[in-house]
């Protein structure tokens, strides 16, 4: 390094390609994002949780095998083969089994952090990301309300950041898996609801095609498995095509009443039913899932596929412990959302992303009074920022415009001996000489009504 510095040589700086690196604004319409997330999280009795981002690879990889061992970040350290967590998932698990004794169930948790995955870096797709889960893992049991509970938190969720049109999309693994036992096909369930995860990029003819061609369906079937994932209607109307299924199949009829339970509970739960549909097609591609799943599009960006997803799986922790831990989660891919979202102009651009609420310009040589009044607002719980640097008058205010600081204090001799605070609207333009009670209420209402909006503005 010292060689590169007594050359001259300069080394161009760059990111990564997948990573991503946030200018201060959008830093700050992430941070309000997260805030919300577990703001919304924490009322619902949901802990904080925090794992490590590096893991012993044979704890991280005990499932093993797959795609997921092929993106994962590895490496050794001396004698350490470490690997960097690919979700947030397999860390609760490893959690959860490893301090079982200190916790309460069921346990709720809440998780914002950072996982990696070295797959293609693509538009929207990123190797370091994000990602918000939440998951109620049971000792043993786990009762047919978190399965409902999970959905209208998503609903909460979104709805705190300003979003309306969107659909939580439901359905229930155990119908698809008696169905399938009702066509005479439970060895190829797995490989046939993994198919169908596909319907929404495909289409139902590829779909169709798929099912005879390569997973060797008769003609019959793959037009019986069509047209049961096509009924569409209310939610009522659904329930009403199923239970003409019923009877023929335990799992089936098992599913059927958790659907329709958890159908019930979520209304009560106050969502409405045009932000929830029972969807057939809905299978989620993983085995692990076992009772209800769950996706969520944004109605006016079905392009986007999937901002949201997860379900209902039977043991968490299998290759950790041999304790039975039943639970159910979701995870929003955080850093592909706000992505996308700013990719259609859906960020609110009203949305104070300052760093400061006001910006203090001493007008006198000596700054005590000033740091004072830094002080005073501080303690008043307003985020203030002090100009010291000896610049002219018009780079100070720009400074203020750049950063986007609503309000602009002066401070000379003049308000100094009166006992007032000289201060400006950057937005309105407004000033006004008021003293410090009078300026910290204009100001606080001022604030309140700048971050009344939401982060997310649909158009």
């Amino acid at each position: 390094m010292d060689e590169i510095k007594n050359s001259g040589t300069r080394i161009a700086p760059r990111t990564l390609s997948g990573f991503m690196e946030l200018l201060p604004a959008p830093q700050q319409q992430m941070e309000r994002i997260m805030e919300t997330l577990r703001t919304t999280y924490a009322r619902y009795g949901f802990t904080p949780l925090d794992t490590p981002i590096i893991e012993s690879t044979d704890v991280l990889l005990a499932k093993g095998g797959g795609e997921t061992e092929k993106q994962v970040y590895r490496f050794q350290k001396g004698d350490a083969d470490l690997s960097l967590r690919f979700d947030l998932t397999v860390p609760l698990a490893k959690y959860v089994a490893l301090h079982y004794g200190d916790l309460a169930f069921p346990f709720r948790r809440y998780q914002i952090g950072k996982v990696y995955r070295g797959e293609r870096a693509q538009r929207g797709r990123f190797r370091e990301f994000y990602q918000a889960d939440i998951d109620i893992i049971g000792d043993g049991k786990l009762d047919i309300v978190s399965e409902a509970e999970i959905p209208s938190i998503i609903y909460r969720t979104f709805t705190a950041l300003g979003l309306r049109r969107f659909q939580i999309r439901v359905n229930n693994r155990k119908i698809l898996n008696g169905f399938y036992a009702m066509q005479g096909l439970s060895e190829k369930s797995g490989d046939i609801m993994r198919t169908v995860d596909k319907l929404d990029k495909i289409g139902a003819e590829k779909v169709g095609a798929l099912l005879r061609d390569e997973l060797e369906l008769s003609a019959d079937q793959a037009k019986e498995i069509l047209a049961f994932i096509a009924i569409r209607g209310t939610n009522a109307e659904v329930i009403a095509a199923l239970e003409g299924y019923s009877g023929k199949n335990e799992l089936f009829d098992l599913g059927l009443d958790e659907l329709k339970t958890v159908v019930r509970y979520l209304g009560a739960f106050g969502v409405p039913e045009t932000n929830f549909a029972v969807d057939l097609t809905i299978a989620r591609g993983l085995d692990y899932y076992t009772g209800t799943v769950y996706e969520t599009t944004l109605l006016d960006h079905p392009e986007i596929g999937s901002v949201c997803s997860g379900g209902r799986y039977d043991n968490l922790a299998e290759y950790y412990t041999d304790k039975q831990l039943p639970g159910v989660g979701i995870s929003i891919g955080l850093t592909r959302l706000f992505y996308v979202l700013g990719e259609q102009g859906m960020l609110s651009e009203s949305m104070l992303t300052a760093p400061a609420d006001i910006l203090i310009i001493p007008m006198t040589e000596d700054m005590t009074a000033a740091v004072s009044l830094a002080t005073d607002l501080r303690d008043a719980g307003v985020r203030t920022q002090l100009y010291t640097e000896q610049k002219k008058f018009k780079a100070k205010m720009n400074y203020a415009d750049k950063l986007g600081i609503p309000y602009v204090i002066f401070l000379g001799e003049d308000e100094i001996n009166a006992g007032v605070i000289a201060c400006k609207d950057m937005q309105s333009g407004e000033q006004t000489t008021l003293n410090f009670e009078e300026t910290l209420n204009r100001i606080r209402a001022g604030l309140a009504e700048k971050n009344a909006g939401a982060v997310i503005v649909e158009k």
